[in-house]
């Protein structure tokens, strides 16, 4: 455990100052458009921090670091897919959805395709992707303040729920804008400062291991470990263990351990990992040490980010911001280098901890490796700040991502003809899309953080991803295309969610592909939605000349107002609400 008052009083200081920035910027807030577009007068580069802000979220926080000590230098993946998806989104999507005058993608889909049903279809996946990618955040909160302060687990699950929930019905858009754009400096400082210092202190007084030896990492000092969830253990070296009043001889093996277990290990003793782990460094640092099973997993963590990111739809709501199409492409510009400044230093607390905390690769809880990583090079009130700072960089993390997260859900909830988009109903749908991802994060769940956050991505690639891209770029796309699509690329990747809880870790590339789909469902979901349209050519909506046009005219002709009210000059005759 952390040192909690210390980290304790980070926590409060970001979560006072979050509050406070929301409280006063929501004062402007008195129009259906401030809580839903900020008025469209966000510049381009606080746009781009408040995106980056509620991007960066504890997977990125706290997840990237936890896999890079786990799995070495295939952890990678992650942060490039994470950024990368920017690019993605910058060349196909980012100008046209902006000038489609759509706020979120069922309002895409619907002044698109001219269906009613699709719309109904996309606010129904819109509301689980966002569920989906709200429950890691809010298992991550847990986890943070049970290694704090202590606390039992739902406690913290419960405080950042409500936390997010205030910052939300009590705010606006523009309130979040400013919070979200404060949360990433916040989180920029709270990841570069330790880092620095950290790697000053290791550069300085250097380990007696190394990182490229054939061994296993070994503890730095008499360390107790204690087991929270069922695991199983692998031991590549011999190794002595107290468990209670006895000691145990651990030879090369696999060994399960119950939860409530207590392993105590001497100083110099190698060190156990879970099954999932690497057990030696040299493997560590070596990729595709899995084979093919590692070869497939790296090309579907790299579609799922890279495509996914467009179909977040936290995300592409924060572009309606824009008063432009022109300036939601540089705005995204501006994320890339943004993303990719802070992504350099979870890779630095990952390598750290394998060193100085190994004892979380017996545990398995390596997600926690930026918050204990401080203390344990320092252990002195150095220490204790930077383990404050870093505290208050991932509770940031928390509720930047989930705020928005809420914000986005919340609105295609309150968009429904039933709310009719009232301010008072726009609350009393943050309230539900925060309930329903808090109820289902009150069970422990032992997945990292970054890999559960990657099955939201998979779930957007599959089913938004082919709508978005086609429906841009391809006259042909017909609303039954697109709803076959959708509706195939979703239910695979559920279907191979269901898999993960009946197979073994170590299954072989099936047990890879489970865990990340979206190399198989990513191209059938694209499969489908092409196939299925030019078997209903008859059915592609009437006036798409017009639609194409709209979304890809450049900004100076005028052939779109960007104001939140504008309509095209001569809607397309369908039969949505969005054109005529």
């Amino acid at each position: 455990m952390v040192s909690s008052s210390w980290s304790l009083l980070g926590i409060v200081l970001i979560v006072a100052a979050t509050l406070g920035i929301g409280t006063w910027a929501s004062r402007s807030a008195r129009t259906t458009s401030d809580f839903s577009a900020a008025r469209q007068l966000v510049r381009e580069e606080r746009n781009a921090v408040a995106i980056s802000g509620e991007y960066l979220s504890a997977a990125s926080f706290l997840g990237v670091a936890g896999l890079v000590l786990k799995d070495g230098v295939d952890a990678l993946w992650y942060p490039i897919g994470f950024a990368a998806g920017y690019l993605a989104l910058t060349l196909f999507v980012a100008a046209p959805m902006r000038r489609s005058g759509a706020y979120t993608l069922p309002d895409f889909a619907e002044a698109r395709l001219g269906s009613l049903r699709l719309r109904t279809l996309c606010t129904a996946l819109v509301v689980l992707i966002g569920w989906l990618y709200l429950v890691p955040q809010l298992q991550a909160a847990g986890m943070t303040l049970a290694a704090i302060v202590g606390v039992h687990y739902w406690v913290g699950v419960f405080t950042v729920a409500v936390i997010v929930l205030l910052t939300v019905a009590t705010g606006a858009l523009r309130a979040v804008t400013l919070v979200q754009g404060f949360q990433y400096w916040v989180k920029l400082f709270a990841i570069t400062v330790p880092a620095f210092a950290l790697f000053v202190v290791f550069v300085n007084a250097p380990p007696h291991q190394a990182l490229d030896e054939p061994l296993p990492p070994v503890f730095p000092r008499d360390t107790t470990v204690h087991i929270d969830t069922d695991v199983r253990l692998r031991v590549s070296e011999p190794v002595w263990a107290a468990e209670d009043t006895s000691s145990i001889y651990l030879q090369p093996g696999e060994y399960p351990m119950p939860a409530g277990t207590d392993l105590r290990f001497p100083a110099g003793a190698a060190v156990p990992v879970v099954a999932a782990a690497e057990s030696d460094n040299a493997t560590w640092l070596r990729p595709h040490g899995d084979g093919v099973s590692g070869l497939l997993e790296t090309y579907s963590v790299l579609i799922a980010t890279f495509l996914g990111t467009m179909g977040l739809p936290h995300v592409l709501a924060r572009f309606y911001t824009n008063p432009s199409g022109s300036g939601a492409r540089r705005t995204t510009l501006f994320v890339l280098v943004l993303l990719g400044a802070f992504y350099l230093f979870p890779t630095i607390f990952g390598m750290l901890s394998r060193l100085y905390v190994p004892q979380l690769l017996v545990s398995g809880e390596t997600d926690v490796a930026v918050l204990l990583l401080p203390q344990a090079m320092l252990d002195n009130w150095v220490g204790g700040l930077l383990a404050a700072i870093t505290a208050a960089g991932a509770f940031a993390a928390f509720l930047s991502t989930s705020s928005g997260l809420v914000v986005s859900v919340a609105g295609v909830l309150s968009s429904r003809d039933a709310l009719r988009g009232w301010t008072l109903d726009f609350r009393l749908a943050a309230a539900l899309a925060c309930l329903v991802p808090t109820l289902l994060a009150l069970p422990a769940d032992s997945h990292d953080i970054a890999r559960s956050v990657g099955l939201a991505f998979a779930m957007a690639a599959s089913t938004f991803c082919p709508v978005l891209v086609l429906g841009i770029w391809w006259r042909g796309l017909t609303a039954v295309g697109a709803a076959s699509g959708m509706v195939a690329g979703g239910a695979l990747v559920l279907i191979a969610v269901a898999c993960t809880h009946f197979i073994e870790d170590e299954a072989g590339w099936f047990a890879t592909l489970a865990g990340q789909p979206a190399l198989v469902t990513v191209p059938i979901a694209f499969a489908v939605t092409g196939l299925v349209s030019v078997a209903t050519r008859a059915r592609v909506p009437a006036g798409v000349g017009r639609v194409m046009l709209r979304l890809h005219a450049p900004d100076r002709l005028g052939f779109f107002d960007g104001r939140l009210s504008a309509e095209p000059a001569e809607p397309a005759p369908t039969e949505g609400r969005h054109q005529r």
